[in-house]
């Protein structure tokens, strides 16, 4: 017999221990993308007619590496949360649903390593 009270045991965040940070951490990457992706798309409209060695300059200098590295990560986190949330939600079969699990974090990572490398290249003059 448990000595602990309803609320105690709900204290406890959830059968995974997870509880709510799933939750923030998706509302935390969409409100970091809402400044990132705005400089992105502004980056992407003043680089638009440019030569290629503007745009090779402009893609190396240490801001904007920056940037679009936390660009890729952020709107990385935030598009596995989102799959996860949905596989979740709308994939019934438990073999089904680990095996999409497992193919989104696998997919996320791939993309995100190719990504990373491909910026950090262009940011250090490759």
């Amino acid at each position: 017999m448990s000595m602990l009270t309803p609320l105690k045991k709900v204290n406890g965040l959830g059968s995974a221990r997870e509880g709510t940070d799933h939750f923030w951490r998706q509302r935390l990457t969409s409100i970091a993308n809402v400044p990132l992706l705005l400089y992105f798309i502004w980056l992407l409209i003043s680089l638009n007619g440019a030569s290629y060695i503007e745009v090779i300059a402009e893609l190396s200098s240490p801001f904007t590496t920056i940037v679009l590295l936390l660009v890729m990560v952020s709107g990385l986190v935030h598009m596995k949360l989102g799959m996860q949330s949905v596989i979740e939600d709308y994939v019934h079969n438990e073999g089904t649903k680990i095996a999409w699990i497992i193919g989104n974090t696998f997919f996320t990572y791939c993309i995100g390593a190719i990504s990373i490398f491909a910026i950090l290249k262009l940011g250090f003059g490759g």
